[in-house]
This record gives C-alpha cells, sequence and structure tokens, in this order.
C-alpha cells in the first residue's frame, strides 16, 4: 500500500465494493492466481439483511466454489408459495419440486445478503485475500495499460495501479460514475417499506407469502428463526406515495387492518423505491461494471443478487484468461456481450410483474383477487409433468441462460445445449469444481471414447466421461467443450473436435492454469 508521491501499488484488478457481487468476483479471482485489491468505503461488511433469495444456479457456483454445505447450513428452504387476497390465504403451491431433477438444488432458498457476504467473506480470508474498508475511490484515469485509481483511506491517499477495474459498488457507483456510464431507466413513483419481523402472525412460516389487495399487496419471504426460536420473515408491503416516508407503526397498522399480519419484533425496517436501470455499457475499455451498479430491478422473483454472482463468476473466468496471456483482449467484449442481454431480459420481466402487482386498474386487481385462487393451484399440479413445467422452473431458477456462441455446434440457431449451463445428469458436476475448460463424453462405445482420447491429448484438455445422458438433450457419443464456469461453447463428434474446437474464440488450453 502507497501513500503520497509514493509509487503506485500495482494489482491486476481493482474491486470497487465487497457487496456479494465484489466479494463473489474476489474469490474466484484469488483462487485463480490473480493479483487483486478489493475496497469499500463502508465501515465493514453489511450488517442489514437487503437482498434475500438464492437460486438454483447461484447455488450451483456456491457449490464450484466450495462453500456451497455452509450456505446450506445457515439458509432457509422455502416449502412452497402461498397465494392470498386481504386477509384470506389460499391453497399453498409446493415449491420443494420447483427444479427437480434440473439441477442439485432444485426450489428456492432464503439466505440474507449479510449472510452471504459473511461466507464469501470468510472464504475469501481462507484464499489469502482481504478487503480493505473504509477505502473509497476519488479519482479513475484510464492509462494505456489499464487505469490508474486514487483512494482515500484511513492512511491517507493512495495510488493504485490495475490493469483492470471492477465496478461492483452498487447502484449509486462511483466506478460508473467516473467512466461515463449512463444508467438509463426509470424510478417508480410509489415508495415501499421493508421489516425483517420475528415472531409473525397471520402467515405461513416456511412459505413465501403473496398477498394482494385492491391497493395494496404484501409479500413475505421465510428467514432464519430468531435466536429465541421464534419466527423470522422478510415483509414487503407498499408505502405509497407519502412524504415524509411511511412510518414502522404506519406500516404496522396497515398490515394488521388489511391483512391480519403483525409481528411481535423487528430486526429492520426500511423504506425504497424500485429502480429499473441499465447500464448503457457493462464495459468501457478495462473499466467493467457488475451487479448493482449494471443493473437494478424490482426484488420481484428475487433475481438481483443472483444476476450479480452471475455476473462476477462470468467476468472472472474472462479477465483470468486475458491476465495469462490464454486469450487476446477481445475476449474482454464476451463479458458485456453475455451479460448485459441477461440483465436487459430480467428488467422487462421484472418490470411486467411489478406492474402487474401495483396496478390500480379493475382489470389488475380481478385478476389478484381470482386468478391465484383457481388456476394457480391447477396450473402447478399439471406443470411439473409438462415440458414447458421444466422451462419455468429453468427460468426461475437461472438455469436457462443463453449465450451467443460462435464456435462449435454454436451459430445463429439456439442449440439445446451449445451456449448455456451444461445440463445436470446426476453425476457430471463434481468435475466442474475443477474449474477449468474440459471436455465431456455422455454414454459413448469403447471406439468412440479412444477417438475422444486422442482428441483430449490434442487439445490439452482433460477428458471427463459419463455413462449416461440423464434426462437432458445431451447426445451420445457427441464431444461437448465445457468453459470454466460450467457453460458448454461446443460440440463435435471426436473425430473432427480437435480442429473444430481450435477454431471457436471459446478455447482456452489447460496449461499456464493454478
Amino acid at each position: 500500500m502507497t501513500y503520497g508521491s509514493a509509487a503506485p501499488e500495482d494489482v491486476e484488478v481493482l474491486v470497487v465494493g465487497a457487496g456479494p457481487t465484489g466479494l463473489m468476483l474476489a474469490n474466484w479471482l484469488v483462487k485463480l492466481g490473480r493479483r487483486v485489491v478489493v475496497i469499500d468505503a463502508k465501515d465493514g461488511p453489511t450488517v442489514e439483511s437487503r437482498a434475500l433469495g438464492v437460486h438454483s444456479r447461484s447455488m450451483e457456483i456456491y457449490d464450484q466454489l466450495g462453500v456451497v454445505d455452509r450456505v446450506l447450513a445457515e439458509a432457509v428452504h422455502a416449502e412452497s408459495v402461498r397465494q392470498g387476497y386481504g386477509r384470506r390465504a389460499f391453497t399453498p403451491v409446493p415449491l420443494s419440486g420447483l427444479g427437480r431433477g434440473l439441477t442439485p438444488y432444485p426450489g428456492i432458498y432464503m439466505l440474507e445478503q449479510s449472510a452471504n457476504e459473511r461466507i464469501l467473506g470468510d472464504h475469501l480470508r481462507v484464499l489469502r485475500g482481504s478487503v480493505r474498508w473504509r477505502h473509497r475511490l476519488t479519482a479513475l484515469t484510464r492509462t494505456d495499460d489499464g487505469v490508474l485509481a486514487v483512494v482515500e483511506g484511513p492512511g491517507g491517499s493512495t495510488t493504485i495501479k490495475a490493469r483492470f477495474t471492477a465496478g461492483c459498488d452498487g447502484a449509486s457507483s462511483t466506478v460508473r460514475t467516473l467512466s461515463g456510464t449512463a444508467f438509463e431507466g426509470t424510478t417508480s413513483r410509489q415508495s415501499f417499506y421493508l421489516v425483517d419481523a420475528v415472531g409473525v402472525h397471520g402467515l405461513a412460516p416456511a412459505s413465501v407469502n403473496i398477498r394482494q389487495g385492491a391497493t395494496e399487496f404484501l409479500l413475505a419471504f421465510p428467514m432464519r428463526p430468531a435466536e429465541d426460536g421464534r419466527n423470522g420473515q422478510r415483509l414487503i408491503g407498499v408505502a405509497g406515495d407519502e412524504t415524509p416516508a411511511i412510518t414502522e407503526d404506519a406500516a404496522r397498522r396497515r398490515m394488521a387492518q388489511v391483512f391480519g399480519v403483525t409481528y411481535e419484533d423487528s430486526r429492520w425496517f426500511s423504506t425504497y423505491r424500485v429502480h429499473h436501470r441499465i447500464a448503457a455499457h457493462f464495459r468501457t475499455g478495462p473499466v467493467f461494471l457488475a451487479g448493482d451498479a449494471a443493473h437494478v430491478h424490482s426484488p420481484v422473483g428475487a433475481q438481483g443478487m443472483n444476476t450479480g454472482l452471475q455476473d462476477a463468476h462470468n467476468l472472472a473466468f474472462t479477465l483470468d484468461d486475458v491476465l495469462a496471456g490464454r486469450a487476446p483482449e477481445t475476449l474482454l467484449d464476451r463479458y458485456e456481450a453475455e451479460r448485459r442481454p441477461v440483465a436487459v431480459r430480467l428488467l422487462k420481466t421484472t418490470d411486467t410483474v411489478f406492474r402487474g402487482l401495483t396496478s390500480g386498474s379493475r382489470a389488475a386487481i380481478l385478476v389478484r383477487r381470482y386468478v391465484p385462487r383457481v388456476v394457480l393451484p391447477v396450473a402447478m399440479a399439471v406443470l411439473p409433468h409438462l415440458p414447458v413445467g421444466r422451462r419455468l422452473a429453468g427460468y426461475l431458477g437461472q438455469l436457462r441462460i443463453h449465450y451467443r456462441m460462435d464456435g462449435a455446434g454454436g451459430g445463429r440457431r439456439r442449440d439445446a445445449v451449445v451456449g448455456r449451463r451444461l445440463p445436470w445428469t446426476g453425476d457430471n458436476f463434481e468435475v466442474l469444481r475443477a474449474a477449468v475448460p474440459q471436455l465431456h463424453l455422455y454414454a459413448a462405445d469403447t471406439g468412440t471414447e479412444r477417438e475422444a482420447a486422442l482428441a483430449a491429448g490434442e487439445l490439452g484438455l482433460p477428458l471427463h466421461t459419463f455413462a449416461t445422458t440423464g434426462s437432458t438433450p445431451l447426445r451420445p457419443g457427441l464431444l461437448y467443450l465445457v468453459r470454466p464456469d460450467g457453460f458448454v461453447a461446443g460440440s463435435a463428434a471426436p473425430a473432427e473436435a480437435s480442429t473444430a474446437f481450435r477454431s471457436t474464440p471459446e478455447f482456452s488450453p489447460q496449461e499456464g492454469r493454478p
């Protein structure tokens, strides 16, 4: 660390922001052997719970990182969704089967942002990384070979020279502002309240509760019980256009009057407005944006933190390949090309659902009152047995994200496997923990296995063979090129794989990896 006029500290990546996105990025970069500095203007880790839901794809990433057991030990697995209108609750819709057969982690897990940060922070220290708290970015200048950052900390002014900078510093991102990147979108006219409540009455404790009214709604998510065993729930409701902002006492009275919901104590109360915004660019030269610094939206579907975690996962491997010299700098364009369309679709979807939940039109009120009671239980009973049900579970768990791949098996068509996260067969995810490019072969005969082994030797990549394709679109006897982040970059017959995979932009040899 340098102060005043001393020579700048030289690192490969400066990560600004130590929330879930920044910590996920730092974990992977340090694990991959990169020289990283993480700074955050806060005094220390987040104390408030903030974001809550952790979806299947994020759980898979936690598994690959090696921390999923701790996440499972601390998280609450939501059992069902329970819709209702006013004080009346409708039949619960089970969540436990959502995504079963698609992922080792079906359903949705509830683990507050502060706990996610604590787990990631602890793991970063295990990897010999750290966070510099109370260090605030004040200037960012692009140079011929990266950026020069000025940071104000407890000991004075620090200058850091970095090849790349990642802005993971939230919706009010300093990195985004200093890089001159527009943050396009809208802010809701309505405000909302949020309560982390203890001893909640009037709601099913292990369910995601959705209560609707003519002009109100209440979302409730299960949280870990208090130390004395009382149930904990996150309560979110409409505060309206009130100025000044609604007080906790007023919100409490409204919940009791409209929905018959009460609680004994609270751990946190806050009000906020919902933003639907996206950065014009996720990359500006050596500067990258991820998580809330790149996109913010309504809490509908609990997608925000998950999308940030997956931004970081994608970006870490992209930066590592370029820093290690295994790929040209043109590969850096891949991050925005892959992750920004995901954020755009997410904003559109959550905005549509959000407007439906908060609309005061007569049609919307009728839909909210009767559709959950009549249609939803029937639909959820039938959907799991239909192909569309698996697709829906994939979308909700962020398992069906598709990236455009120009290499073998990709192209303009939306392939069922290439460009997507590797389909889970039941036993093919453990090998992904190596976090290296690899070849997969499924349900092949002996001759095909020999051809695949020859291709793997020529490409310098590990080969993993599996007895079955399971209930997946993977094809027997076809060789698949799998990226370190678990996405399938190409497919080819084993005899043609060496030539086909070398021509794909996604090909990255094993040599030079930690």
